[in-house]
């Protein structure tokens, strides 16, 4: 058994697992339109026919026509599904609504009804455009080579454009796959991917010159721009970080050496494992913080930077995070003690007043470089500036 062979097998659904699947949203847009008095239809993943092996989410659409006023769509929406059972609302672009039942989670998203991208209110009302244009341009294989796409960046930690992971996400990979012809032409083109590099399928632009005309510049600070092919006015791969990105031009060229059913897989995070990286590993795990997951998300990379931070002058080797049931913080480094004291720069010495005030603060002055610097005494330990940095409920651990 090859590699594709091995994997589709494992992230592929099963003809009974898609008919179980299909008749369980069935089930659930007939629950939804006999509340709602507008169109409804599946959107996603489900609709295009990309979706993984035991994903038992899917996104539905409540389809409202253009009389409809675009901020009054979630209250009205909301109203509708109180009819029908128990729900959370999340605050969003426009505010969407998630029903939980055993396995499967059902996103409900009211959208405005549009034929052109630019007649859209807001970006979700472009979704099923994104939905109709995968599907027209997908055969069998290619919608196998999305999945192996999807799968691999899972694994590698680089799916979701979510501001806290700033990954690729699922639309822009189906986008990717279809412009590449095959997975394995896509790694070939990421592993050499320039930053600047841009993609734009349907040929909007006569040249790169007129996409970084055209395209809001605040959209085009990603290192790869992706123009939507249903919306040339957009970068599809606007949230892509260069983290990200580079970590696809490394993993892709790993691959393409030595192509292997191992890259699909998440390697868990072991003490064994992160040994053979350096001298001293920290570990640190705490539960996961409740609230809306964009949010929460955002939160946990916010203390994740901030313990890196602390922990930078221990010679950071390798840092990362993971969050499923509960959040893992792991840090690399090469030393556990550092120097007890250290010089901080302060003003130049031109600027007197500022300049005394810095001694008032400080007792050890040194003048040098045009600058007034201080010898400022800071905690020698790892462990000490670990427990210093970490919150109430994190477990750590040194090793």
């Amino acid at each position: 058994m090859n590699w594709k062979t091995e994997v589709l097998s494992l992230i592929k659904p099963s003809p009974e697992e898609q008919k179980q699947v299909e008749k369980r949203i069935a089930v659930f847009i007939d629950k939804l339109r006999s509340v709602v008095l507008v169109k409804v239809i599946l959107g996603g993943s489900g609709a295009k026919g990309t979706w993984l092996k035991g994903q038992h989410d899917a996104d539905i659409f409540i389809l409202f026509p253009a009389s409809y006023e675009s901020d009054k769509l979630s209250d009205i929406t909301e109203q509708w599904l109180k009819k029908i059972g128990r729900f959370e609302r999340f605050h969003g672009s426009r505010d969407y609504f998630r029903f939980y039942q055993d396995t499967f989670v059902f996103e409900v998203v009211p959208i405005r009804a549009i034929k052109k991208a630019e007649d859209a209110a807001n970006i979700t009302d472009v979704s099923p455009l994104h939905a109709a244009w995968v599907k027209k341009k997908s055969t069998e294989k290619i919608c196998d080579d999305i999945r192996l796409a999807k799968a691999f960046c899972k694994a590698q930690r680089m799916y979701g454009a979510e501001s806290y992971i700033s990954g690729f996400s699922g639309y822009v990979l189906e986008i990717l796959i279809i412009h590449y012809g095959s997975f394995e032409k896509f790694l070939k083109a990421a592993a050499g991917w320039r930053e600047g590099t841009i993609i734009d399928y349907s040929h909007w632009y006569k040249n790169a010159q007129d996409v970084l005309l055209s395209i809001n510049k605040a959209k085009l600070q990603s290192p790869l721009i992706v123009v939507d092919p249903v919306d040339k006015t957009r970068n599809a791969a606007a949230a892509l970080g260069v983290e990200k990105w580079e970590l696809m031009k490394k993993k892709a060229a790993q691959f393409l050496r030595k192509p292997s059913a191992c890259f699909f897989t998440k390697a868990k995070m072991t003490p064994d494992m992160l040994k053979k990286k350096g001298k001293t590993v920290v570990l640190i795990e705490f539960s996961s913080p409740k609230g809306q997951h964009d949010k929460v998300g955002a939160k946990i990379v916010k203390t994740f930077e901030h313990v890196k931070k602390n922990l930078f002058d221990f010679g950071m080797i390798a840092a990362n995070w993971e969050w499923d049931d509960k959040v893992t913080f792991w840090f690399v480094v090469k030393t556990k003690k550092r120097p007890s004291s250290v010089l901080r720069k302060g003003p130049p010495l031109e600027m007197k007043e500022h300049v005394q005030q810095f001694m008032k603060k400080h007792k050890k002055i040194v003048k040098k470089s045009g600058h007034a610097w201080a010898q400022v005494k800071q905690t020698a330990t790892l462990k000490e500036v670990v427990h210093d940095v970490v919150e109430k409920g994190m477990k750590v651990r040194v090793f």
